[in-house]
């Protein structure tokens, strides 16, 4: 079986946990704060796991990982 290649953007944007469970970032956090509320602000420092729907086609882009 020859090697897969991992996905450059994906290897640096996705984690793997010990339990299986795809780790993301959260989006809306980069610019144009002044006008978001600080309880958006404040929920989008925080990480987000991979939907159910999207963890099969992630897992293909990170196979080793």
């Amino acid at each position: 079986m020859p090697k897969l290649k991992t996905h450059s953007a994906s290897k640096k944007r996705f984690r793997v946990t010990a339990t299986g469970k795809i780790k993301r970032g959260q989006a809306w956090r980069s610019h144009r704060l002044v006008s978001k509320a600080t309880k958006a602000k404040k929920h989008h420092r925080l990480g987000a796991y991979v939907s159910a729907a999207n963890e099969a086609a992630i897992r293909k882009l990170i196979p080793y990982k």
